[in-house]
């Protein structure tokens, strides 16, 4: 969108974790506010109308009509904790929450480069959405590094891996799977 620039585009204007998505990791989408390739968005809109507000929890009026019915499905990334992590930015602040999120992307290219079967892109990318970080640093300790894999085939580690994030969710009793809106036939 012509004149939306952000300084933050691992953290969208509206809650998303734009660093955390396939489509930014792919290249097709810069993050909210990077430029070329950014869609067309009412937020992005009424936050130039605002005098360029960074989040749209800063906003007097958050949340407003904008939010109503925005979480009920998933796009490229799970929409699911967009509260709690405006809420979990509010808490830290800014610098601290971005130091998490640049945690968690190295997390999620560390499982996609070693435990990626060429099938669990978008299970690993929900996934570091959606458990916190700590969370993430224990599965990262049970599942086996280069030392101990060195035998084991990619597919082999790709189920050791989504065996420890799986297990981890049932705990939190979070379900890793991203919520298509249902085609209208």
């Amino acid at each position: 969108m012509k004149n939306f620039q952000r300084d933050d585009l691992l953290f969208s204007l509206c809650g998303l974790n734009c660093g955390l998505c396939p489509m930014n990791l792919n290249h097709y989408c810069p993050g909210c506010g990077g430029g070329e390739g950014n869609q067309s968005c009412a937020i992005a809109r009424c936050s130039l109308s605002r005098e360029g507000i960074q989040y749209c929890v800063q906003c007097g009026q958050f949340p407003c009509e904008k939010y109503e019915g925005i979480d009920e499905y998933d796009s490229f990334i799970t929409h699911r904790n967009r509260k709690k992590d405006f809420i979990r930015f509010q808490e830290i602040g800014a610098a601290a929450y971005q130091a998490e999120q640049r945690e968690k992307m190295e997390i999620l290219k560390l499982l996609l480069s070693d435990y990626n079967d060429g099938r669990r892109k978008g299970f690993f990318c929900a996934a570091v959405n959606l458990l916190e970080i700590q969370d993430l640093r224990t599965v990262m300790e049970q599942i086996p590094g280069d030392k101990e894999s060195s035998g084991l085939t990619i597919k082999e580690k790709a189920l050791r891996a989504v065996n420890a994030v799986q297990c981890m969710a049932e705990e939190r009793k979070i379900e890793i799977k991203i919520r298509k809106k249902k085609k209208k036939v």
